[in-house]
């Protein structure tokens, strides 16, 4: 058996070889010039310590924690994004049931609408599910992490829970879907079916007024453009001269 001070003699030669390789190396005979000897890990080597220090593993979690929709909601923003959306928006909010992983996406022009949109939503789906929310986790952001919230999570109940500090595996449901979703978004095929003309003819249907039995049941229009707020076109009626 080595010293002590052999065997750390040997480890920092060997540019710090764990001690169960170095054995190996000695007993097999693999390397010239290293004594047959058995080496012993007595304490801890700082540079190693130092060097090689790595994460310890978060095990999946198979089975989720909530026995009920809205028990537990998984929030996360994700952005900006590089390319702005036709609205000028680059982050993206998820939010993952815990129970369903039912997911909602949000988009949103900068971090400062998060609070008023998580509200909006919470307000929303509580009523619509008839459940109410118990617990929320996210990250330590301040789009999450500020006054607003915390006032409006006491008077309703609702407890907060947010991850360590860069460990995002604390909140991995939503974070795993984060990656889903940009991954989705690169694999899309465009559709461009719906590109028309500027200035090309087209016939509105004529389904606001009482045109008689008899009256024409379209009118003459132009096409100028597409919606910003909804799925629809934007069309100029020549015979009212307004857009639709």
């Amino acid at each position: 058996r080595a010293s002590s001070t052999k065997s750390w003699l040997w480890h920092q030669r060997l540019s710090h070889l764990n001690f169960d390789t170095i054995n190996d190396l000695a007993s097999n005979d693999l390397v010239a010039g290293l004594p047959k000897f058995k080496y012993h890990k007595e304490h801890l080597c700082p540079s190693c310590e130092q060097g090689k220090s790595k994460r310890a593993s978060h095990p999946p979690k198979p089975v989720p924690n909530s026995r009920q929709r809205l028990h537990l909601l998984y929030m996360d923003l994700c952005g900006p994004m590089r390319i702005d959306s036709i609205n000028g928006k680059r982050y993206v909010l998820v939010i993952v049931d815990d129970y369903s992983r039912y997911t909602w996406v949000h988009f949103l022009r900068s971090k400062n609408e998060a609070p008023e949109v998580i509200i909006k939503f919470l307000k929303r789906i509580t009523v619509l599910l008839q459940s109410p929310v118990i617990i929320i986790r996210t990250d330590n952001g301040a789009e999450f992490k500020n006054q607003v919230l915390k006032v409006y999570f006491d008077s309703v109940g609702i407890s907060h829970q947010m991850s360590s500090v860069r460990t995002s595996q604390q909140n991995r449901v939503v974070e795993r879907r984060n990656r889903t979703l940009v991954e989705a978004a690169r694999t899309i095929k465009p559709d461009i079916s719906f590109l028309h003309v500027f200035g090309a003819l087209c016939y509105p249907k004529n389904d606001r007024e009482d045109i008689g039995k008899l009256g024409a049941k379209s009118d003459i229009g132009f096409f100028i453009g597409y919606s910003a707020d909804s799925c629809a076109y934007r069309i100029y009626n020549r015979r009212t001269k307004k857009i639709m």
